[in-house]
Formats: C-alpha cells, structure tokens, sequence
C-alpha cells in the first residue's frame, strides 16, 4: 500500500485555550505537494458511555448546546482530566458528576474521532453497567444538565427518528446496543 501520510514544515499556534486550540500546519505529500495552511483543532481526550441502570435502563442527558442553539438528547461523558489515572476513572467521574450514578461493570467499546481531517482527539466509548442513583449531580458552572432513564426499545426509537443529533453518541449508542445484544442487522 502506498504511504498516504504528510510531513509537517511547520506549525503555528494561533490561539490556545482550556479546552480549544488551533494551529495553522504547513504539509508536504509524499509528491512533494505543499499543503498550506492546513488548519488543526487540538482539543482534549473525550470519553463517554452508553450508561444502563441495575434494572436496564439506558441514561440520557437532555441539555441545551449553544452552538446549534437546540436543547437536544445525549448519552454522559466529558473530558478526561489530568487528575484522572485513566480512561475508565474518567468515564466512572464523569457519569458521577452528570448523572449522580455508580456502576458496577464498565466494557471498552472503542473510540472515534469527531472529524479526523482536523481534530487531534479521540473519544474513548464505554459501556457502563449496573448502575444505580448514589449521589446529586455535581456539574460545572455552565452546565444545566436533566437526566432521564429510557428502555432499549425507546433509545432505538428515538435513533430511528433522529432524536439523537450529536453524531458521536449516535455511534457510541449503536456499539453500546450492539454489546448489549439488542440489535438486528
């Protein structure tokens, strides 16, 4: 197979933040093409889960997203932090923190990436069972999050009528479903 990667010239920052930063990239091709500017958004590692109660429930999280200016359905997850000592803390903090619920059992599903031709992180997809209500949320200051249970059939409703907007959950949401051995192909 041919090597279809690029070499990196240069780099520029052109502005850095918490959770968002961009840099302008000046490429080679392995022709000797130069591919500039070739724009970057770095953000951090995400992760998130496909969260089922105790007595099979799946959790969606309802919440306003400023960018599409709707209020729409989504599955828990977030960034992982510096103080996590892994993937799985990760997710076990944040369904924590967003929902109030412990669970017993977690399941690496894979991960997947918002958009590779200019993100640099990947979201790490988890199925989290087992759990139940032991805690009140604790959100963020921008964050107005409500929690709901759902059964299988009604998530796979709600896919089928595009309920679910934020693509990476969709995908999340189809492994999970997948794991769980609800779907039919």
């Amino acid at each position: 197979m041919k090597d279809l990667s690029w070499k990196k010239i240069s780099s520029e920052y052109l502005y850095k933040d918490t959770w968002f930063t961009i840099r302008k990239d000046t490429c080679e091709t392995n022709e000797g093409k130069i591919v500039s500017p070739y724009y970057v958004y770095e953000f951090p590692t995400w992760v998130t889960a496909v969260a089922v109660t105790a007595d099979g429930k799946i959790i969606l999280e309802r919440q306003y997203r400023h960018a599409l200016g709707e209020t729409n359905y989504e599955i828990p997850g977030g960034c992982v932090d510096e103080t996590d000592a892994s993937l799985q803390d990760a997710i076990a903090r944040e369904l924590l923190e967003e929902t109030g619920h412990t669970f017993t059992h977690y399941e690496y599903l894979g991960k997947t990436s918002a958009n590779p031709s200019t993100n640099t992180n990947w979201m790490h997809i988890y199925l989290a069972t087992g759990g139940t209500l032991t805690h009140q949320q604790e959100l963020d200051h921008n964050e107005e999050i409500e929690v709901y249970l759902f059964s299988v059939d009604e998530v796979k409703k709600m896919l089928r009528e595009n309920q679910i907007v934020q693509s990476m959950h969709v995908t999340a949401l189809f492994y999970g479903l997948e794991k769980l051995g609800v779907l039919k192909y």
